[in-house]
């Protein structure tokens, strides 16, 4: 398609000068939102679990042409909602090109624009922008400045110009001029300075501010959007009652309230799906990877104030298929399984991602995620086989049966130690596995059974990997001999 490049084409074009000059930001997004009202179209994609909460209220929201604030804690998606909304902007729109602010060729904000049309006229050259163009964000810091956000006076515009110092023309425009017709993103909003904070409530209601003591009216049209996390939002970090009162909608996000939910949003942002060699994870592997982190949000030992982000999930299944992939490739295997061994071979990516309390520091984070993995196996195990017998598989073990699963032995190693084990392979039905499936899949299977016996206590498996009998079960403690108390049952002194 060929859009109009001067302004004087631009008048003659489709793009109507009455709805250009008055159809704000807000507007945009509030009619491209009700036309998928509408329709039916998904408003958000690849946001998962939000339908009938975050979802909602951010359309509410934008209704009402709000600027708005997601209160929510880490790994939460907040980043990706307001990315998100660049969906609800037009796929072009037009502007004075070369300008730093993309301004309104009709309605033109700063000086250099509207002098250029007044010398150039219906030639005054025009460009598009495409919605990520008009979309701007910045990560609050202490140390951001009024100049970053706003804009300084650049000395070197003024000398090659020729221009005064106290010249609009000698301004270098900040962030958030140059998000002018689009969407202005701030993430963690509290860690702005309060001073800073004023400056960008002032120009964002006023449309004015002071660059070097030099008043400068700048009547932007942009939609503000924040985030924060609550924590920071009400204790460690303030956010200036101006700017405050006028976010109009505060909306709270939420972690994955159900596992199957979990399990989608990780599924669909991990990196899983390897060259060259063909990738199988089992359901009851990706339930056991998800439970991890519902586990770590509820443990006490585990900090509730800076939550556990839906990283760690996507990071454990990253690691796990990294280490089932490396067995494959040892053993010249043409198909990646996981099990759960790699699971616990994937506590790097698990330990930096807790924030321990007292109890949790002093039992050390290794030990904390092993108990987050053995409860999480330990619940999975009881959906696929709770009330089934397996005693047979246990006095394998007590009669003196051993087996090591290495997590770098390869499948038909494994399954040729594991079809010694009475009972083990007819036990499988539940999580669907067949006779005829891959070996790789039979062992993952086998093996899941086992460490969900281990996890509750019913048989042993060392450090090394290696399952026997639960001695520690078994063991009966000898009875104290006299001379072993000797501050026990003596008689009392007369």
């Amino acid at each position: 398609m060929n859009h109009p490049r001067t302004l004087g084409e631009l008048r003659k074009s489709t793009f109507s000068e009455q709805r250009l000059r008055t159809r704000r930001v807000k507007d945009e997004l509030r009619e491209n939102l009700i036309a998928r009202l509408r329709s039916g179209e998904t408003i958000f994609s690849g946001i998962v679990g939000y339908d009938d909460t975050v979802v909602p209220q951010l359309v509410n929201a934008l209704l009402s042409r709000h600027n708005f604030i997601l209160l929510g804690l880490r790994g939460q998606a907040k980043s990706r909602i307001l990315r998100a909304l660049t969906g609800l902007l037009d796929p072009e729109l037009p502007f004075i090109a070369g300008c730093e602010i993309h301004d309104n060729p009709y309605d033109p904000i700063c000086k250099h624009c509207r002098e250029l049309i007044a010398a150039q006229g219906d030639a005054t050259p025009i460009g598009y922008l495409t919605p990520d163009d008009r979309y701007v964000e910045k990560l609050a810091t202490p140390d951001v400045t009024i100049a970053d956000l706003i804009g300084d006076v650049d000395p070197i515009k003024a000398a090659r110009g020729g221009h005064a110092l106290s010249s609009e023309l000698t301004v270098h425009y900040g962030l958030l001029p140059r998000a002018n017709r689009g969407i202005f993103a701030v993430n963690e909003l509290p860690d702005l300075a309060g001073k800073i904070q004023v400056g960008l409530f002032n120009i964002m209601q006023e449309g004015d501010v002071q660059i070097k003591g030099y008043p400068l009216r700048l009547p932007l049209d942009v939609a503000l959007v924040f985030t924060a996390n609550p924590e920071d939002y009400t204790a460690r970090g303030k956010i200036v009652t101006p700017l405050k009162d006028r976010i109009g909608s505060e909306i709270r996000t939420h972690y994955p309230s159900t596992l199957e939910e979990g399990i989608s949003i990780t599924q669909q942002e991990a990196w899983a799906q390897r060259d060259g060699l063909e990738l199988h994870v089992p359901k009851y592997v990706h339930e056991v990877v998800e439970r991890i982190a519902f586990l770590a949000r509820e443990d006490k030992k585990i900090d509730k104030r800076s939550g556990v982000s839906q990283r760690l999930p996507i990071s454990v299944l990253e690691n796990v298929v990294s280490n089932a992939e490396r067995r494959a490739l040892r053993n010249g295997e043409k198909t990646i399984v996981p099990r759960i061994g790699d699971v616990y071979a994937a506590l790097p990516s698990i330990t930096g991602k807790l924030e321990l309390e007292y109890e949790g520091e002093m039992r050390g984070a290794d030990t904390v995620a092993r108990e987050l993995i053995r409860t999480a196996v330990a619940k999975t195990y009881d959906v696929y086989f709770k009330g089934l017998d397996m005693q047979q598989i246990v006095q394998w073990f007590e009669l003196g049966g051993e087996i090591r699963l290495a997590d770098t032995a390869g499948a038909q190693q494994v399954l040729d130690g594991i079809q010694n084990i009475q009972g083990l392979t007819e036990k499988l039905a539940p999580l669907g596995i067949k006779s005829k499936d891959k070996t790789e899949v039979v062992v993952s299977a086998a093996e899941f059974v086992l460490e969900g016996l281990h996890a509750h206590r019913r048989i042993g498996r060392s450090e090394e990997r290696v399952f026997a009998a639960d001695k520690t079960a078994k063991r009966v403690e000898k009875p104290f001999e006299p001379e072993d108390q000797p501050f026990r049952n003596r008689r009392p002194y007369n």
